[in-house]
């Protein structure tokens, strides 16, 4: 199930709070109507809605970009009554104190911090609610994962509410708006336009680039001529209404979890102060769906830290600490992505109560004395000497290689270690810090003002936020290697050095790279896209009889199965199911289900691909976009990526290799990929010993065939070679005979025939298989070709979630092991390939690796790789690979 994070839309909630309520007041004569409102919404979270972060987006001060584009955007705004203005810094206040996450950004609104986390969220597969009634905000609306949630009527808003009320879907509203303008903002939109006119223009061309390349057909002459009169407007309206969607990202979602706490005990006292008593009351009631008890004291961490403002203080250290110690490393920086950061400083640690920061280039009037870079360099190379300890080691390399051309070298990473003592656990250092050591850390937006990064912190605050990184991470490692050594798992700790620490290099060098785009292809794409969207929608109304949202589940199992009659699958309160797997089954019984699943497709392409990779290509100068590898990402081990995410691309879709064909080699060079021919099943025959798998395997036979042979006979094995496919690779996957008859669209009983002939014909697979289940349910975890574990919590499962563990969990024997080999041939290409400009690793798709090889170095050189990869370790059956090259990633399939 999905999780939820929840953005509160701050300002638009408390002005709406101040004038819902009546003007309430405290003993003193202090103004309370806004903040009793607020604290009310804080008490009913939780009742209201359920949520698993929160965070409140603000309008930061000042003139944002838009006023840039338009002088007079929000000229006209009414003077703000006094009693609110008295309200809104103290609500802010609360917020903080409390325990809450804000985010904010300079030059920015609040709608667009909030575009933005959606945005992010959706990416990281994350339902999100709005809390705001703001019209504004129905662009983001999707209902798969985008929703507002109007907190004083307590009813969600989704795209049957949009279309409803202003007949237009979430995603024309820009196009809307900017017809219409907007008066409270100032936005000008089209004069003489209304909402009846927008409507029915946005009804008929889509968007407005379309309307107005199409203004020739429109029939209405005062259409036509206002349209005509008013057209830089209508586009100045739209980049106005647009919000944007990269000023804020979610970097570690779980700052953003619930307190654990009632956060109105924080500010219990204050609140008292205010005479709203009855809020308080609430929470000694019923409890408001927290622990209200008050936590027990706990000890306080001590620890010094030390500035080492010069470079004799600094030497002076360095000279002290012993050889061969440990010592525990952290960088200090401008910005998240490592392209763009500066380094301002790096503390470090080799004691257990002691932290050392060094400034280098905190920037702010009155700054004190400061090391130079050519000494902070000097430093960094005699640190290099030790044992070097970070928490995620990836970002500080980065750093400290694109500010000094200097490679630093790793013992450890804490970040690693958590993960391979259990890969399901949280992993961030403040949670590690909270879990292990009770503390709660610095946090980050503390320090910051709005605005600002970390070059402009006071350096004595910027000491203390440094000192605590490298002090936790030291004592992190201790608590860490401890529990490697207590649990008999030290092996993993050994294969953290060997494997898994050095190749967050690989993974660094690989977001370097990048890989190209080709922008005309993506925009030629775009277009066509577009197009096609617009003709599917034509049809399908035809096919139905009516207008309605497609893009609405509700609506459309109401035309579907109400209004057409066809046969649904059983009734929700939320209304008819209308997913991919319905809408298969109904594939043949009306002509309208191939034109909605070919929209849907169509729809997914345009949102979720094409504009946001041709927004990132455009960026570059080289047009490369740079995604980010995570390590630790997924509890198998396999790498996951983000911003953008290229390994979700649809392989079997022809919307997937539309996109594929974008990616192309810079000049001169190609790509070629490699790709594990049928690993996981290989491995199946290496764990199991199967006879005749293994037999099939060492005789380079057609696996699909030979299982083929053996259930439906050598006559009928060719035409039925996809279905012993389909068994094969859905073994490994926890297939059973519900799932493989849905899959081949068969009867379950005759499913089962099918299975039970495969596990005749390879009789040591059952068993094997068997053996595996049954030493999770043993132990509680299963552990892949080199001894990584993954852990599951069968104590507190019901049935139903350890059926599923024990499916994870043969999966992951088979996918973690074959991440397992692709990490060990891509940390060997590395080592070899690293300096030399013939040969990039670009991407790792799973099983495959991309590379942008020279032309004339391509024979010569993926032979190597392909010798590499086959060879990379001795299993009971030879490893094979695929190998091909292309000028785009399409051409390599």
């Amino acid at each position: 199930m999905k999780k939820t994070i929840t953005v509160i839309d701050t300002f638009g909630f408390l002005f709406r709070s101040y004038y819902a309520l009546p003007p309430l007041k405290s003993k003193s004569g202090f103004p309370t109507g806004l903040l009793t409102g607020f604290m009310n919404f804080i008490a009913n979270i939780g009742k209201d809605f359920q949520t698993d972060y929160l965070v409140f987006a603000l309008d930061s001060k000042g003139d944002t970009f838009r006023n840039e584009i338009y002088e007079q955007y929000k000229a006209h705004r009414p003077d703000v009554p006094e009693d609110l203005l008295k309200q809104l810094p103290v609500a802010i206040e609360w917020i903080e104190k409390m325990g809450f996450q804000t985010a904010s950004k300079v030059g920015f609104e609040a709608d667009d911090i909030i575009a933005s986390i959606a945005y992010d969220a959706k990416q990281k597969d994350l339902e999100v609610r709005i809390v705001s009634h703001d019209k504004d905000l129905y662009q983001l609306i999707d209902d798969d994962t985008v929703y507002l949630f109007d907190p004083i009527k307590k009813v969600v808003v989704n795209e049957d509410k949009c279309f409803s009320k202003y007949g237009v879907m979430p995603k024309q509203f820009t196009d809307y708006q900017a017809l219409l303008g907007d008066s409270a903002d100032n936005v000008p939109g089209v004069k003489g336009v209304g909402a009846k006119t927008a409507e029915a223009l946005i009804k008929e061309y889509g968007t407005l680039e379309n309307i107005y390349e199409n203004i020739e057909n429109i029939e209405k002459a005062r259409w036509k001529n206002l349209l005509d009169a008013n057209k830089d407007m209508a586009f100045i309206s739209k980049e106005l209404v647009t919000l944007k969607i990269d000023c804020h990202a979610i970097d570690d979602v779980e700052t953003f979890v619930l307190p654990k706490e009632n956060p109105i005990l924080k500010i219990a006292d204050i609140l008292s102060e205010y005479d709203l008593n009855r809020i308080i009351d609430r929470v000694n009631k019923d409890g408001l769906n927290y622990k209200t008890k008050i936590p027990k004291k706990k000890e306080k961490l001590v620890y010094d830290s030390i500035l080492l403002d010069t470079k004799e203080k600094l030497f002076e250290v360095l000279d002290s600490i012993k050889d061969d110690s440990i010592v525990a490393f952290d960088t200090e920086t401008t910005d998240l992505d490592t392209n763009r950061a500066s380094i301002v400083g790096f503390s470090f640690c080799f004691e257990e109560n002691k932290g050392y920061y060094v400034p280098i280039a905190h920037n702010y009037l009155g700054v004190s004395n400061q090391v130079s870079l050519e000494d902070s360099k000097k430093a960094l190379e005699k640190l290099n000497g030790y044992k070097l300890v970070a928490q995620n080691f990836k970002y500080d390399y980065e750093i400290i290689r694109n500010n000094f051309d200097l490679e630093m070298n790793l013992f450890a990473d804490t970040m690693i270690m958590s993960w391979l003592l259990n890969p399901g656990s949280k992993v961030g250092l403040d949670s590690k810090a909270k879990e292990l050591f009770d503390h709660d850390m610095i946090s980050f937006k503390d320090i910051l003002k709005k605005g600002e990064n970390f070059s402009n912190v006071q350096i004595q605050q910027a000491c203390e936020y440094a000192c605590e990184d490298a002090l936790i991470t030291f004592k992190l490692y201790n608590n860490l290697l401890d529990k490697f050594k207590t649990t008999n798992t030290y092996y993993l700790f050994e294969l953290g050095q060997s494997l898994e620490f050095e190749f967050t290099k690989v993974l660094a060098y690989m977001q370097q790279n990048g890989i190209k785009l080709d922008i005309s292809v993506l925009e030629e794409l775009k277009q066509k896209n577009t197009k096609h969207i617009q003709e599917l929608t034509v049809e399908i109304y035809e096919l139905a009889q009516c207008e309605f949202n497609i893009n609405s589940p509700k609506q459309l199992g109401e035309i579907l199965f109400e209004k057409m009659g066809l046969k649904a699958s059983k009734k929700t309160k939320s209304g008819y199911s209308t997913n991919e797997m319905v809408l298969n089954k109904l594939y043949n019984e009306h002509k309208i289900i191939p034109l909605l699943l070919n929209y849907r497709e169509a729809y997914k392409l345009q949102s979720t691909y094409i504009e946001p990779l041709l927004e990132l290509a455009k960026k570059s100068e080289l047009n490369r976009i740079y995604t980010s590898f995570l390590q630790t990402g997924t509890a198998t081990g396999r790498l996951s990526s983000k911003n953008p995410n290229l390994q979700n691309i649809p392989v079997k879709s022809e919307a997937g290799s539309l996109i594929r064909s974008a990616f192309i080699p810079k000049d001169g060079y190609s790509l070629v990929g490699i790709d594990y021919s049928q690993i996981e099943l290989r491995l199946l025959a290496h764990f199991s010993k199967d006879e005749a798998l293994v037999e099939a395997f060492r005789n380079g036979l057609d696996i699909h065939k030979q299982t083929a042979i053996k259930i439906f006979g050598e006559e009928e094995a060719s035409k039925n070679r996809a279905i012993a496919k389909s068994i094969n690779f859905g073994l490994i996957y926890g297939m059973g005979s519900r799932k493989l008859a849905d899959t081949l669209g068969i009867q379950p009983k005759e499913a089962k025939t099918y299975i039970e002939s495969y596990f005749k014909a390879f009789k040591s697979v059952k068993d094997y298989l068997k053996s595996i289940e049954d030493s999770i349910l043993e132990e509680g975890f299963v552990e892949t070709l080199l001894k990584r574990k993954r852990i599951f919590d069968f104590e507190s499962a019901n049935g139903m979630q350890k059926a599923a563990f024990l499916r994870e969990g043969v999966n992951t024997k088979f996918q973690g092991s074959a991440a397992d080999l692709i990490k060990l041939s891509m940390l060997k290409i590395w080592k070899k390939y690293k300096t030399n400009k013939d040969i990039k690793m670009l991407l790792q798709i799973h099983d495959e690796l991309i590379f942008e090889i020279k032309n004339e170095k391509i024979e010569e050189i993926s032979n190597d790789l392909v010798n590499i990869m086959e060879n990379i370790v001795e299993l009971n059956v030879p490893l094979k690979v695929s190998k091909n090259t292309g000028k785009s990633w399409q051409e390599l399939k």
